[in-house]
């Protein structure tokens, strides 16, 4: 175990503390927001070393950072900051987050359900026991039984991935036998996002639809729907299917009422009364149906563009549900944002393979200026190695867009597409 000092003015006193475990990705946005709230932050490095393939978190936001492999140790190491709230900062300490503030008597949603809420398959299974509308589904670690649980389903596609991983990764959508195979033993043999082996395949029908996200805040099972984003996906010929833009959803809009009332019930199942939620639903011709849903921020979020195009950001937002829940309650309880203005994020895919030689700061200047563009997130530095989009995580540019004109967003989308490519030298 470890502890760093505390930085220089934050107080233990006078402040409630805030623990934010792994704060990678968009966990980084956590500090910022309970600060605002009037808290101190402390972060919680679960492994020794700094996962590799996540956007590491800034220890320079924390009053400190606490390295312990021991559970009941850390448990005991963070009782004495009286801690107001335990958070996961990325999916894969969700389960770790849940046994913290449960150990530590705070606001929890507690262990019971706590697999479901990361194991996609318990995840569906439980939504079948309670009688929420759901996908079939099969796993299991021999990719023939894979292909046998798809040929008796007697209808292609079917969807092969991790059981416990995140941002589309080694998510396949397999047309035939052969396919269902070799994505099967594709992510068998390999690792997920996170660094731990896949021991076990998740299969599960196909969804025909539109799929959209539904993003929520809970404060004791006061719910508020923070955002409503409908997918827009290209179809590789390998089988990936990978995002291109979300494109932000009026709240009155049909299908958003049916989304938010089937995102309550799935909610509900699994036990979600604190914190945020990031659901990935389909509209299929039987109505909504869950893929999957994460007890943590939305991957996309950015503070700044959120707050312009729906006038609030999911991180602010659970640091208000955990510190103020009353206010929360009052404020935002059973209701649906407001869309401000139109707006998308596009995550520009890339077909570039090689080593990063020079990121073009002109290109990325002229995307930069688009009337409709609030931050250009460039992945890739110079020397860093660039391969051909395969999910989330590998797409090129993250790029947040918004403006109260449909037709200038529209116009700067379709010019950051064309300039994409350009952004990068490879050699």
């Amino acid at each position: 175990m470890s502890s760093s000092p505390p930085i220089a003015g934050h107080t233990h006193a006078t402040a409630p503390t805030a623990v934010v475990v792994d704060g990678y990705s968009a966990g980084n946005f956590y500090p910022a927001a309970f600060a605002a709230a009037g808290a101190r932050v402390v972060h919680v490095q679960s492994t020794p070393e700094l996962i590799p393939t996540m956007l590491a978190p800034d220890l320079t936001a924390y009053a400190e950072n606490v390295i312990c492999s021991d559970e009941a140790e850390l448990v005991e190491l963070l009782r004495r900051y009286d801690p107001a709230a335990v958070v996961p900062g990325q999916e894969s300490s969700v389960r770790l987050a849940d046994r913290l503030s449960a150990a530590l008597d705070v606001k929890s949603n507690g262990v019971a359900l706590s697999r479901a809420r990361r194991d996609k398959f318990e995840m569906i299974e439980t939504l079948r026991r309670a009688g929420v509308r759901c996908v079939e589904q099969f796993k299991s670690g021999d990719a023939a039984l894979v292909v046998k649980w798809a040929e008796q389903q007697g209808e292609w596609p079917v969807v092969v991935k991790p059981v416990d991983s995140a941002g589309s990764d080694n998510v396949f959508v397999c047309r035939n036998a052969a396919e269902a195979r070799a994505a099967a033993e594709t992510v068998l043999s390999g690792h997920n996002l996170f660094g731990s082996r896949n021991d076990e395949v998740l299969a599960q029908a196909y969804l025909e639809g539109t799929e959209y996200i539904v993003d929520t805040v809970s404060a004791d099972g006061h719910r508020y729907v923070c955002g409503v984003w409908r997918y827009e996906k290209q179809l590789l010929p390998s089988g990936r299917n990978i995002y291109d833009r979300d494109v932000l959803t009026a709240p009155d809009e049909a299908p958003v009422p049916a989304l938010v009332a089937y995102t309550d019930e799935v909610l509900d199942a699994l036990g979600v009364r604190w914190g945020p939620a990031h659901a990935e639903v389909i509209v299929t011709d039987r109505g909504p149906v869950l893929v999957e849903i994460a007890t943590r921020l939305n991957g996309n979020l950015n503070p700044a563009f959120h707050d312009l195009c729906i006038g609030h950001n999911q991180a602010g937002l659970t640091a208000r549900a955990y510190l103020d829940p009353e206010g929360f309650a009052q404020e935002y309880g059973g209701r649906v944002y407001r869309r401000r203005q139109p707006a998308y994020t596009y995550n520009a895919s890339t077909s570039l393979d090689g080593v990063v030689q020079e990121v073009n700061r002109q290109v990325v200047a002229e995307i930069d200026a688009l009337p409709s563009t609030v931050v250009t997130g460039v992945k890739y530095a110079p020397g860093a190695r660039i391969r051909p989009t395969t999910d989330l995580m590998t797409a090129a540019l993250r790029i947040h867009l918004t403006s109260p004109d449909d037709g200038q967003l529209a116009a700067d989308y379709e010019r950051a597409r064309l300039l994409k490519d350009s952004v990068y030298r490879v050699g």
